[in-house]
């Protein structure tokens, strides 16, 4: 049950998509820094590490170019290929695994969403208690979600096998190959084009949807139906909304990419300068680096310990993002849901974490 702050009476109108950036703003630092909390900060970090999507996302995708280590997959590929063909188990295994990969973090974002909305609109509880509280209306997504996901990858799947061969019939009796070619490229934009929608939906999804569902403990589909409601009756502003959404994300997510390229920097070049001095010192002493099994153990810990730095600088930097743009969603549905309401005040004294 939601509670109302004495004093407090419900917006006179709702807020403008415009009027919700600036109300975000406010409440994101009224989160982080009023006051400014380590165990908050890094508590959100964890969160938004596995949200994706946004400001993180391409923060990644870079940042881990930066590493010391260049990684080739088309190399890797070849090399893996012939030791797969050659032990059918082992490609099974590998799909095994890579789908069991994809849906437990499918299934941890689902229930991080609701976990990040209740750090901004509850009171925000431990990380272990957020998620038993919250796992269920998680589990939910998480299946309302796989189904989206796996009807597109069937329609993909489904064009492929029906497409191919008629491309591949139309080539054998001769038809003219600019035919095939429009065919390829209409099929390929109608993907694109779905592929957009199914991304508008799912940070809908996230922004509004679940804000509505985390405060009336009601279903996805109830929520859903309260959200294209609300749209239907003003569909200018909702349409402002996603872009102006879409819009900040690209935002955000050049300034984190701007802000990590120095430090990015430093931190790919310092373990290289470390191990040139190691490498020095060493024959300073009349000893030379070779490889081995102590010396392969070392500089295995030693990327590892690099890569859980990145991803821990990734995170921490990427989160204020992700944090502003929830909040930009929890502001604009929040003055036209009544049982959001209180959430669209002005910034709270409710003591955090």
């Amino acid at each position: 049950m939601l509670l109302r702050a004495p004093g407090y009476h419900p917006t006179a109108a709702p807020l403008s998509p415009r009027e919700a950036l600036s109300s975000a703003w406010r409440e994101t630092l009224h989160l982080l820094f009023r006051p400014f909390n380590g165990r908050r900060w890094l508590r959100l970090s964890v969160m938004c590490l596995f949200l994706g999507g946004g400001t993180s996302t391409a923060a990644f995708q870079w940042g881990f170019s930066v590493l010391p280590v260049e990684v080739h997959p088309s190399q890797i590929l070849l090399r893996v290929r012939p030791i797969l063909a050659a032990h059918f188990s082992l490609i099974v295994l590998a799909g095994v695994l890579s789908v069991g990969l994809v849906v437990v973090l499918l299934y941890a974002r689902c229930v991080l969403r609701f976990m990040l909305v209740d750090a901004i609109l509850g009171p925000g509880a431990h990380l272990r208690a957020a998620w038993k509280k919250l796992e269920r209306p998680g589990r939910s997504y998480f299946f309302w979600l796989a189904g989206v996901l796996g009807t597109l990858i069937v329609v993909i799947l489904g064009l492929a096998v029906v497409l191919v061969p008629y491309l591949r019939a139309a080539r054998e009796a001769g038809d003219p190959s600019w035919l095939a070619s429009l065919l390829l490229v209409s099929v390929l934009a109608a993907i694109i084009v779905v592929g957009l929608l199914v991304a508008v939906v799912i940070t809908l999804t996230d922004d509004l949807v679940v804000p509505i569902v985390y405060a009336k403990r009601t279903s996805l589909p109830a929520a859903w139906r309260e959200v294209w409601s609300i749209g239907s009756r003003d569909p200018g502003t909702l349409f402002f909304y996603i872009v102006l959404r879409f819009a900040m994300s690209m935002f955000i997510g050049v300034a984190v990419l701007a802000f990590l390229f120095p430090v990015l920097m430093g931190l790919s070049s310092g373990p290289i300068v470390a191990a040139a001095l190691v490498v020095f010192a060493l024959r300073l002493v009349g000893l030379a680096w070779t490889w081995n099994l102590l010396t392969i153990i070392l500089g295995g810990l030693a990327l590892l310990l690099l890569t859980l730095a990145l991803f821990a600088l990734l995170s921490v930097a990427g989160m204020p993002g992700q944090v502003y743009l929830q909040n930009l969603g929890v502001r604009f549905i929040g003055s036209r849901v009544p049982a959001l309401e209180a959430f669209a005040r002005p910034s709270r004294s409710v003591p955090r974490w």
